[in-house]
């Protein structure tokens, strides 16, 4: 049994939590008079702070994901949580992380930005972890392993086993990043989450959801690291509006699902049309919303579909990924216009 203390830095076990004005007093009714946090009086709908800990947020997700309150936290996206992760568990100029290549890139740009060492494994030709060679990697100042399944920009989910292995004998803290889980058939981690105290996962509300805009990055972990990344996020770092429009999203399901059916049925679509093009090599099997497509020349190919009003994404220079484009998967417009453009470039 990993003894997560041990892995937090000595300075923030002794850091004592900012303690706001909503923390001390948030049962708050429509009656009673609010003097105590130096806010405007004039009602406007967000002249007062936003609720710390995002409690109805939190109460929908926890409905959804079978998951309870304590176990979850949300930042200001998923960089926020990822930021807040390094800061925890990460000593500047001393420890390392592991990265598996070709993955997300903010991994390695908040490990330098909190002057933590990089420690980079490539996955191998199947885009799967090399788990003997990432175990091996690891040394006593390896505090995180990132894995990201559904992973970006491959599109495929991890080997469950593979990964089970990872979280077993990697000695520090291991976090799955979902951001694609809702377009997956495999399981989420959330169903093991107890199993494993060493273990966080990440998600999003700007993919399925269709949330990008209001930056809601959702994290769950034991407890006890929740606490933890509670005592040093910013106190109001969800805003008021965000908060509004995620909680109204989040109880229709329905519109949800329905959007997440059509943006598979128009993967299906845009996969099928992509092999009939002379110039596309390989189409790689996607449990994401969006396709990695290797081609004869893919900055060509991107500058060509720049002029024609199409953007994708040119990930050639990204390991394993040589003359890749990643095509995120549009409306059944959206992908009408792309499939006629490549059949004429």
């Amino acid at each position: 049994m990993k003894n997560i203390e041990n892995l937090v830095r000595k300075n923030i076990k002794q850091i004592k939590p900012y303690s706001s004005a909503r923390d001390e007093y948030n049962n708050a009714t429509d009656a009673m008079i609010f003097i105590d946090a130096n806010e405007n009086p004039f009602q406007n709908e967000v002249n007062r702070y936003p609720d710390p800990q995002q409690r109805k947020v939190k109460q929908q997700l926890s409905k959804i994901k079978n998951i309870p309150i304590q176990n979850i936290l949300l930042g200001n996206g998923s960089d926020e949580v990822l930021d807040l992760i390094f800061r925890v568990f990460c000593e500047p100029n001393k420890d390392n992380v592991l990265l598996l290549p070709p993955t997300y890139g903010m991994y390695e740009v908040l490990a330098n930005i909190n002057a933590i060492d990089v420690i980079k494994i490539e996955l191998n030709n199947a885009f799967e972890p090399q788990v003997e060679k990432i175990i091996a990697a690891q040394n006593n100042n390896s505090k995180l392993l990132f894995i990201c399944s559904p992973n970006n920009p491959t599109a495929n989910s991890f080997n469950a086993l593979k990964v089970e292995k990872l979280i077993k004998e990697f000695a520090g803290i291991v976090v799955i990043d979902e951001a694609y889980i809702d377009f997956s058939e495999q399981e989420s981690w959330l169903s093991r989450l107890q199993e494993f105290p060493n273990l966080i996962v990440t998600q999003t509300l700007s993919k399925a959801y269709g949330l990008a805009g209001i930056r809601i990055g959702t994290c769950y972990a034991s407890s006890k690291i929740i606490a933890i990344l509670n005592s040093i996020k910013p106190p109001y770092n969800v805003n008021t509006l965000s908060q509004k429009v995620a909680l109204k999203k989040l109880k229709n399901s329905k519109e949800i699902s329905n959007q997440i059916k059509e943006i598979l049925t128009q993967r299906s679509v845009l996969e099928k049309q992509l092999a009939s093009i002379t110039w596309v090599d390989t189409i790689y099997p996607s449990d994401a919303n969006f396709l990695l497509v290797k081609v004869d020349d893919a900055t060509k190919r991107y500058k060509q579909l720049i002029k024609k009003g199409i953007v994708v994404r040119n990930r050639t220079n990204q390991p394993l990924c040589n003359n890749c484009l990643r095509f995120s998967i549009g409306t059944a417009t959206e992908n009408n216009k792309l499939i006629s453009i490549l059949k004429k470039i």
